[in-house]
């Protein structure tokens, strides 16, 4: 196994995360723009995740070259955005962030396949290389939360392209992984996600992204607006990482000890918690160290739980549809709409705006309590 190309490719595509997630709103808002034009663009990425993922899906499920579409991403969604750095009027954000984002979308969940072929007699060390996601990740929101407390986050734009085109340089050195391609057992993947119990499993992690919306867009505004430098917000963004960290080289043994419904509804509870003390108690820098704390739960497990019921659910001829749909219902769907309302929301009270998600996520907890316990492949 191909240990640290796989992983290097999780460090570089979690960098460009890491300088999205806590400063792409801060730069938007750098801008001039509204709460509500910041909430739209940043759903943009989101909504293209209801038809990009599942169009690459399709093509690498029917082609058997995952390796290719994921290089294809890569360099489109490089080229695309390196438009931005000449255009920041509304209109040229959203299209050429609309452009960039349906070839970024092809990279993960095609990326995510191939890494589960690569681990197919070892299933379980799948965490041990999604770490390095994690670790590109924190050295993203550190690195760029001291450098912008003392220079301008206009250089934001410049940052995020040269980390998306060392996603291309990382994925160019991966070897092939021959794959054999069913066509006649195509048709049978709506078949799978129409059952029941896998349909209430997707829209658990609906609930769930749809909760997050307003965290990934607006926390670091939020934090912003209580007084923290950008430079703790990194901090508190990169602490939520670590525990993430930690939690992932401990799921091979935790799903040893733990049944995937027992760890899927302790961390929606704990999710609905978060976002609860976020709006409550948001001056408080411990009791925001300990929330970001519990981003252990609401991503690193579910995120866990939720590829290893992909694997188990879905046969090999439908792994790339699957983790194309995971990606856009609940990434894309649910995310975008969270970040949508979180925007019309935000101008009114930015604290009901994270009660709102709590109640949302406690409502993911509750349809999981009813209708999955008995769900075989959650056992």
């Amino acid at each position: 196994m191909p240990y640290w190309r796989l992983s290097g490719v999780y460090f570089t595509y979690f960098t460009v995360v890491g300088a999205v997630s806590p400063f792409w709103a801060l730069y938007l808002a750098s801008l001039g723009l509204s709460a509500s034009e910041i909430g739209l663009l940043a759903a943009i990425p989101l909504i293209t995740k209801l038809i990009s993922p599942n169009v690459w899906g399709y093509l690498a499920d029917r082609t058997g070259r995952e390796l290719s579409i994921i290089r294809l991403g890569a360099f489109g969604g490089a080229s695309c955005f390196a438009f931005l750095l000449f255009r920041e009027d509304y209109l040229s954000l959203a299209i050429f962030i609309s452009l960039y984002s349906f070839f970024w979308n092809a990279i993960l969940p095609q990326f995510e396949t191939l890494t589960l072929r690569f681990l197919s007699e070892e299933p379980y060390r799948y965490s041990k290389v999604r770490v390095w996601g994690s670790l590109g990740f924190i050295a993203s929101v550190l690195g760029l939360g001291y450098l912008f407390d003392f220079y301008s986050i206009s250089l934001l734009p410049l940052i995020i392209l040269i980390f998306l085109s060392c996603i291309f340089l990382f994925s160019m050195t991966l070897p092939g992984l021959p794959r054999t391609v069913h066509p006649d057992k195509l048709s049978g993947f709506l078949s799978l996600v129409k059952q029941k119990t896998t349909l209430v499993f997707f829209l658990v992690l609906f609930l769930l992204q749809l909760s997050h919306g307003v965290y990934y867009v607006f926390y670091s505004i939020y934090m912003e607006s209580w007084g923290f430098a950008k430079s703790t917000i990194g901090w508190l963004w990169a602490l939520g990482v670590v525990s993430e960290i930690v939690i992932f080289m401990y799921m091979p043994r935790i799903f040893h000890r733990f049944s995937l419904y027992s760890l899927l509804t302790w961390s929606l509870f704990i999710t609905a918690l978060r976002w609860l003390g976020i709006a409550l108690v948001p001056q408080y820098l411990l009791c925001m160290l300990i929330l970001q704390v519990l981003h252990a739960f609401s991503f690193g497990v579910i995120h866990a739980v939720a590829i290893e019921y992909l694997r188990r659910s879905f046969g090999p001829a439908h792994q790339g549809q699957a983790q194309a749909f995971y990606s856009a219902f609940s990434f894309g769907g649910g995310a975008a709409l969270g970040a949508y309302l979180s925007g019309l929301i935000w101008d009114l009270n930015s604290s009901l705006a994270f009660i709102l998600a709590s109640v949302v996520a406690a409502l993911g907890w509750l349809g999981a309590l009813l209708f999955l316990r008995n769900q075989s492949h959650l056992s």
